[in-house]
């Protein structure tokens, strides 16, 4: 049976979106079957950082709308066979959609996937509740600022309402020179702060913008992202060291470098 991962944040421009698709690449490396559903209805964008857009000709509209079957819709990953994606529909008819049917829909899935992660909107209107009626488990992104971190606190909230198996905490965009220099909060800190298990830290890199889900294996993001896909598939609590590289001394020269530049 498919674990069903709701992705959620408190507020957009987190990375929520890039998580989902990353993780999912992690999650495929390691030999499991994969479907990243996209439920943020009309400010639909997962097919497009997954860099199969092109390739997409149904969505999750066409499918509960009786223009295709489930198995139309779902597109394969460019490079990975067993990664599939379930775009959303383009235009926002999300309001005659409800979570129940939704949920009916993902559990089709159950016999084909080891993880479904949901991708879902942004903030706690409608569709955030959509989302989380349809998973077992919930992520919440947040990055190191004061108001990602108030807005998660609220998701938090909303989530422990829910009879989900479990709520974890990643941290995204993560500085270790700053964290190391004092000028970030810490992820101990941030854990203690939101009253959440922490399950990632995943460090900020050009290499995940210029990418579409295939991170080079020399940079820290991939082996962030595996460390993540381990710790959901194996239930560790391993965490990626970000400040690992800044400190000592060749550490300091590296903050001056990156402070320069």
């Amino acid at each position: 049976m498919a674990k069903k991962i709701v992705v959620a944040s408190g507020k957009g421009g987190v990375g929520k979106t890039t998580v989902t698709v990353n993780l999912g690449v992690a999650l495929s490396s390691l030999g499991l079957r994969v479907a990243l559903v996209d439920l943020d209805f009309g400010l639909n964008n997962l097919d497009v950082v997954m860099g199969v857009e092109n390739r997409v000709v149904f969505d999750l509209l066409d499918v509960f709308e009786g223009r295709c079957r489930l198995k139309q819709a779902l597109v394969q990953s460019n490079d990975r066979k067993n990664l599939f994606i379930l775009p959303s529909g383009k235009i926002d008819f999300s309001k005659h959609i409800t979570g129940q049917n939704v949920k009916l829909l993902i559990e089709k899935m159950n016999s084909v996937f080891d993880y479904v992660i949901i991708d879902a909107p942004a903030g706690i209107d409608l569709g955030f509740h959509r989302a989380v009626s349809c998973a077992d488990e919930a992520l919440v992104v947040v990055t190191p600022n004061l108001t990602s971190l108030r807005d998660a606190d609220k998701v938090v909230s909303i989530l422990q309402s829910y009879r989900l198996d479990k709520v974890s905490l990643v941290i995204n965009r993560a500085r270790g020179d700053l964290i190391v220099n004092k000028k970030m909060i810490s992820p101990t800190d941030i854990e203690l702060l939101l009253k959440t298990n922490l399950i990632a830290i995943l460090p900020e890199e050009d290499a995940v913008f210029l990418s579409s889900g295939t991170l080079s294996k020399k940079c820290d993001s991939y082996r962030a992202y595996r460390t993540f896909a381990l710790n959901l598939k194996n239930g560790t609590k391993k965490l990626f060291d970000t400040t690992c590289k800044y400190s000592g001394f060749f550490g300091s020269i590296r903050r001056s470098i990156k402070k320069s530049v």
